[in-house]
């Protein structure tokens, strides 16, 4: 087996590689001077099973490219087996037309990101429940949701679980049954992308405890944003906001931490705040 890191994406490859015992490349990733890439895989791909590893943050577009042709040459170079890892991959929330002329462009990128097999963490489904609904081969999604729960236990005693929405209940509730805390759920009112009213409605006291806000992503970090205030308005202790994925778009990370929070996401994409391993779990759907 090759484990082949894409540029978004080398440090968790180099990790996925070692967990496997498996022999661990770069794609080599240029842009001509026009802005169109260029890909180099390692030569010898031949009959081997090979999994080429990259995030879709930042720069989804080149990421998705970057994936497409490198997965399509593999195969074109004789290899065994491809499978692709896309740790976070965008697009999927597209996945409904509000207005004549609008993509789906979660089918579109699908029908892009189709090898021998496809593995993702925690994708941001909505209307759908399960990636073979809109992928052509075979594509699994896994849960980081153990591997948050593990963390937790581990350095946070006593906390309480909070989901800020609705959505984000399944991770919470997950999480909380995992290591005996409590969870709670607030209600979300989104008026648009960068404006959201969250109400705290919770039986549990949280004066002086420590408080973990779990979503499957933070992008512009305003599901979070809200409920801070309030938490602190409530006399809450410790407040740490906890992801899969850290897209941290518009400067979110730096907003939430000026509040006084404390954050963590996985290393399913790269950012400061990257100290949750998801190696291991991405490994073991590769055996």
């Amino acid at each position: 087996m090759i484990v082949i890191g894409g540029s978004n994406s080398q440090d968790l490859a180099r990790k996925v590689a070692r967990k496997l015992k498996a022999n661990y490349r770069d794609l080599v990733v240029r842009k001509f001077p026009d802005g169109e890439l260029y890909l180099r895989l390692p030569p010898k791909v031949k009959g081997q099973r090979v999994v080429i590893v990259n995030t879709m943050h930042p720069n989804p577009n080149d990421a998705l490219i970057e994936l497409f042709l490198s997965w399509h040459t593999a195969k074109e170079m004789g290899a065994k087996k491809v499978s692709i890892v896309v740790p976070y991959m965008g697009y999927l929330r597209q996945d409904k037309r509000f207005h004549p002329g609008e993509s789906l462009s979660n089918h579109l990128v699908a029908s892009l990101l189709s090898p021998d097999f496809c593995l993702t963490l925690d994708p941001h489904l909505h209307r759908i429940h399960s990636l073979k609904e809109i992928f052509k081969t075979k594509a699994k999604h896994v849960t980081a949701n153990d591997v948050l729960g593990d963390y937790i236990k581990k350095n946070m005693k006593g906390a309480i679980i909070v989901g800020p929405d609705g959505e984000s209940f399944q991770w919470a509730d997950h999480i909380a049954k995992r290591i005996g805390h409590h969870a709670i759920v607030l209600k979300k009112k989104r008026f648009s992308s960068r404006k959201v009213k969250i109400v705290v409605h919770s039986d549990v006291p949280l004066e002086g405890k420590t408080v973990v806000l779990v979503d499957d992503i933070i992008s512009s970090g305003h599901t979070m944003l809200e409920p801070i205030k309030q938490f602190k308005k409530m006399g809450v202790k410790n407040i740490y906001c906890m992801c899969v994925h850290g897209v941290f778009a518009e400067g979110a990370l730096k907003k939430i931490q000026k509040l006084g929070a404390k954050v963590l996401s996985t290393n399913s994409v790269n950012n400061p705040v990257a100290k949750i391993d998801v190696s291991s779990l991405i490994a073991e759907q590769l055996r």
